[in-house]
């Protein structure tokens, strides 16, 4: 039965009320306060002060200061005006209830609307963060494409130029072949010239000329071919790989680790508490840790969260070396918003879940993401992070 406290004091001004209420050992960590527009709670075992206003206040720019035994509240009036009393009298009980069932629900409504202008807070940072982000990245991928348009650019110059260049020199090219045909063929018609000074017109000089010129066609035509090279050859080359495995190093083996991980594995499944004075009342079945395991699951899977809590706890109870347990009960306490329970619980899971290898691997991520989902749902990011 809480002490109910009369023994306090007020003041008041047309403005503001000044009440002082005398509570031995009274701290801020363990007093209640309670404040609403018509209705003013105090709740520190084993005292209880409670009053019901004369007129109703602004509860927002009220304050209240706790220190040396006493708790001094300073009350803003909505009216102006000076008070008769600190309590409205001729309340009966059922009045009471009333006025308090009323301020609950009120402040309730006004912390469901913090909470939402909060949220809507968040959205809006999370929104203007990806806006940022966004724009950022944009402005990274305009630089990336404006970069490769410029070597694109300059790619197709220097490629311009070397064909420029290319087309220079085979000009040059065919320019000397045809200089060398025409000196040659200038070197026959001087040969031609001085047959025809040297030997008379007669048929034997005509069959000889007519020898001479079909020679010269010969030659000239040997001569074209020789200065146009034939066209290469086409072929195909086949190349194979010989396919290679590498071994993993030594220093980056898993498998002291690994055996280490199947050594507590098994040693879980041997270890077996059996001095449980439950145990006589319960069947075979219920005495073994993975048949409750597997209950506690069902029971999750239907939203029956405090009977799986007891699958498990019982489970741990009787082996409390298998990390799933844990695991598993730590889901089922963020269902019930047991979040200091969901952090110990997924803690005691990563400390059985070492060392941290491939086989473990999702346990550990579940693990991290229950801790952190705890920790994030009591705003406590700072030992988040450093709990990693």
């Amino acid at each position: 039965m809480p002490l109910q406290v009369s023994d306090y004091s007020w003041q008041q001004t047309e403005s503001a009320v000044f009440l002082s209420v005398p509570l031995r050992g009274v701290s801020v960590r363990d007093a209640d306060v309670f404040c609403a527009e018509n209705y003013l709670k105090v709740n520190f075992a084993p005292f209880l002060f409670e009053v019901f206003l004369y007129a109703p206040i602004d509860d927002e720019s009220s304050q209240a200061k706790i220190g040396n035994d006493t708790i001094v509240f300073t009350l803003r009036k909505k009216e102006a005006v000076m008070w008769e009393a600190l309590s409205v009298s001729g309340v009966d009980k059922e009045m009471m209830q009333r006025i308090r069932e009323k301020s609950i629900l009120k402040a309730q409504e006004r912390a469901k609307e913090a909470i939402e202008a909060k949220a809507a807070t968040r959205r809006e940072d999370q929104k203007y963060a990806l806006n940022v982000m966004m724009k950022i990245e944009d402005e990274e991928r305009k630089k990336i494409e404006q970069i490769k348009e410029n070597e694109r650019i300059k790619a197709t110059r220097e490629l311009e130029a070397w064909k420029k260049q290319q087309r220079k020199a085979e000009e040059q090219k065919r320019t000397q072949r045809e200089d060398k045909l025409h000196q040659q063929e200038k070197q026959i018609e001087e040969g031609k010239k001085l047959k025809h000074k040297s030997f008379p017109r007669n048929s034997t000089t005509r069959n000889l000329a007519t020898k001479g010129r079909n020679s010269e066609n010969i030659f000239s035509e040997k001569l074209k071919e020789d200065s146009i090279p034939a066209p290469r050859s086409t072929g195909s080359i086949q190349v194979n790989f010989t396919p290679r495995v590498f071994p993993t190093a030594l220093r980056e083996s898993r498998v002291a680790e690994e055996e280490e991980w199947l050594h507590k594995q098994a040693e879980a499944r041997r270890t077996m508490n059996t001095d449980i004075p439950e145990l006589s009342d319960l069947k075979e079945e219920e005495k073994n840790p993975e048949w409750l395991k597997d209950k506690g699951n069902k029971l999750f899977a239907t939203e029956n969260y405090l009977a799986a809590i007891n699958a498990y706890n019982l489970a741990i109870r009787l082996n409390n070396k298998i990390p799933l347990l844990y695991l598993n009960r730590a889901a089922c306490h963020l269902k019930l918003k047991n979040l200091h329970k969901a952090i110990e619980d997924s803690s005691k899971a990563l400390e059985l879940l070492t060392p941290p290898v491939p086989d473990n691997a999702n346990a550990r991520m579940k693990a991290h993401v229950r801790r952190g989902t705890a920790f994030c749902q009591l705003e406590l990011y700072v030992e988040d992070l450093k709990n990693g």
